[in-house]
């Protein structure tokens, strides 16, 4: 059965442009043999077909198409500049710095970002031209991210549907929908998917649980379910760990809405029928009958140090501020996954642990180019991701910019302060979290341990 373990109630990095360095300082990585020659057929197409096309394409959300060797060659500079300052495609999260092993990881590997930087340096060729790219495969907008793996969701919840205007103030649709599920379930991975041109005006939707309390009979909250920002690819548990869904239950659907849209999905026009979906993929029903499965949840950590002006979180005109939180657990925990959020001048986040017995603050992730229009949850592979003995504290740090040096800016001579609009600001991080007991963390550390000397015994 599942064991319960109660839980207590950079500044933007410089473009190559605007330091002046130019499209010059992408030279032919030394590991290239000088005689080496790049073409777009045998070399460059496939990394572009496998990472780019996926939203520059017709009817994708990329301002321009680069489905084949026409369409590319008049932006090779531009395509350059962006894979060499990795910010493309939009995975904001720092190299060299803490966990790097990542599930659902978009960022480009070095090896293909020195072949774009040397193919464009040695004049975008075209190549060989008995040899054919692989035509790209144009996924569904509205299929689930995790159809190839898991197939469809075995439960989907929509949201009532509702008009959205082509401008105006936010909105926010508060409503409740029946599950539909009779036993208590663990899921095993979620994705919120706003429908069709939803996509571009939803700015956030927070499913909660709701459960009756068998004393009242009255529905009361049970979790946050899981949480959707803009780009968000969705979630999906580790081996041994629950999300529970209980029985008889409700989603209260809590979304928020920016009419016109938002970035370059952003349509201005009216948008009829705005349905958001929820799929849940779960668990066979033998899953949490097994001893060593532990329940995980998510929550919103705020941070409410450091703010500006004493107890207030406001950022002044044409200026900067940064947030920190601390937070801790009276029993061992595993980390599973880190989402900063934020809205337009948020630009960037950080996760360390401080161990109140060594002294020692250890990095876990660092994004340093945050940007609202791309939402991820950034989640740990289970072999990496942080085990914390009780005591161990977490701390969650975030920058703002509200000058005009920030692109997402709409207007840096305005006072921002916190709230839920979209031209205000918040401060917090989604965190999934793994509760576990002193057996389960003894347990998961000795095998890390017995795995770190496996390797270490491999590599002799």
């Amino acid at each position: 059965m599942v064991r319960i373990v109660q839980q207590p109630s950079f500044k933007r990095r410089i473009s190559l442009l605007s330091a002046g360095l130019g499209l010059a300082a992408c030279s032919i990585p030394a590991a290239y043999s000088q005689d080496a020659e790049f073409t777009y057929n045998t070399h460059v197409a496939d990394i572009i077909n496998e990472n780019c096309v996926v939203c520059h394409r017709e009817g994708g959300v990329g301002p321009m198409q680069l489905t084949n060797y026409e369409q590319v060659r008049p932006w090779a500079p531009l395509i350059q500049m962006r894979v060499a300052n990795r910010d493309m495609p939009p995975y904001a999260y720092d190299q060299h710095i803490g966990i790097q092993d990542l599930k659902g990881d978009w960022r480009l590997s070095q090896e293909e970002i020195d072949t774009v930087v040397a193919w464009v340096n040695q004049g975008a060729l075209r190549g060989d031209p008995d040899v054919v790219p692989e035509t790209p495969e144009f996924p569904n907008p509205d299929e689930w991210n995790f159809t190839a793996d898991l197939g469809e969701p075995d439960l989907v919840i929509p949201s009532v549907s509702i008009d959205i205007p082509a401008n105006g103030n936010d909105l926010w649709h508060k409503h409740y929908v029946a599950t539909g599920v009779t036993e208590q379930r663990c899921i095993k991975a979620m994705q919120v998917k706003p429908r069709g041109d939803a996509r571009a005006v939803v700015h956030h939707s927070n499913p909660t649980v709701e459960a009756v309390n068998p004393e009242t009979g009255e529905f009361e909250r049970y979790s946050q379910l899981t949480e959707y920002a803009m780009g968000k690819w969705g979630e999906l548990m580790p081996d041994g760990v629950c999300r529970v869904m209980p029985p008889e239950s409700r989603i209260f659907w809590d979304i928020h809405m920016f009419p016109g849209g938002v970035g370059a999905t952003a349509q201005g026009a009216e948008i009829k029928d705005n349905v958001v979906e929820l799929g849940i993929w779960f668990h066979d029903d033998e899953f949490a009958d097994q001893e060593d499965v532990y329940e995980q949840d998510l929550r919103a950590y705020q941070l409410r140090e450091g703010y500006v002006n004493g107890e207030l979180f406001v950022i002044p005109p044409n200026g900067y501020a940064m947030t920190q939180g601390f937070h801790s657990f009276d029993h061992p925990v595993r980390i599973d996954s880190f989402q900063p959020h934020g809205h337009l001048r948020l630009n960037a986040a950080s996760l360390e642990i401080f161990s109140p017995k060594t002294g020692q603050t250890t990095p876990v992730s660092q994004i340093s180019n945050w940007s609202a229009t791309w939402h991820h949850s950034h989640i740990y592979e289970p072999e990496v991701a942080p085990l914390l003995p009780a005591g161990d504290i977490l701390v969650i740090k975030q920058w703002y910019d509200n000058t005009a040096n920030n692109p997402n800016n709409p207007d840096p001579d305005q006072w921002v302060s916190d709230g839920s609009r979209t031209g205000d600001e918040m401060s917090h991080a989604w965190i999934a979290v793994t509760h576990l007991d002193d057996e389960g963390y003894e347990e998961l550390l000795a095998e890390r341990q017995e795995s770190e000397e496996r390797s270490l015994a491999g590599s002799d």
